[in-house]
């Protein structure tokens, strides 16, 4: 099979692209690479978006479950992680409906992070998310103790 250019130079291939997309010539787009991109593009907004969500729900079970370990660091990461959330939803409004059908997904990959950051067993977490999705998506809410529950 010979190389095309997709091959070969992939961001002339891209510069090609989106000219040939500007000028609606179909003819010469490569569309098998074309749509290959944009769903990987797709595949990979919604990577992204789990791996927030799991890093957003991994803080608030270390912030829930190791009071006396509450740091202005482990906020700001609670901080910054809902802030790439909001900006995907912004950007893609049904990144939303994707987020709530991996929630529970993403609770228990939080829980496999939470265990092997802090050392605490795994059973030391519940197994539903003691989280609501609008909690862990809201920039003021952060958990009580969880002996104070």
């Amino acid at each position: 099979m010979a190389n095309t250019l997709y091959d070969t130079d992939f961001n002339l291939w891209i510069d090609k692209t989106s000219q040939a997309l500007h000028q609606r010539d179909v003819e010469t787009l490569d569309w098998d690479n074309l749509i290959e991109e944009v769903e990987t593009l797709g595949r990979s907004e919604k990577n992204a978006l789990e791996n927030n969500l799991e890093k957003v729900l991994m803080h608030l079970l270390k912030w829930k479950y190791q009071s006396d370990k509450r740091s202005n660091s482990l906020h700001y990461t609670i901080v910054e992680h809902r802030n790439r959330l909001h900006k995907a939803f912004e950007s893609s409004p049904s990144l939303k409906n994707y987020d709530l059908e991996v929630f529970n997904k993403c609770y228990r990959n939080a829980v496999k992070l939470a265990s092997a950051e802090t050392g605490l067993s795994k059973i030391v977490f519940p197994v539903e998310c003691p989280f609501t999705t609008e909690q862990a998506w809201d920039d003021d809410y952060l958990p009580e103790n969880c002996e104070s529950e």
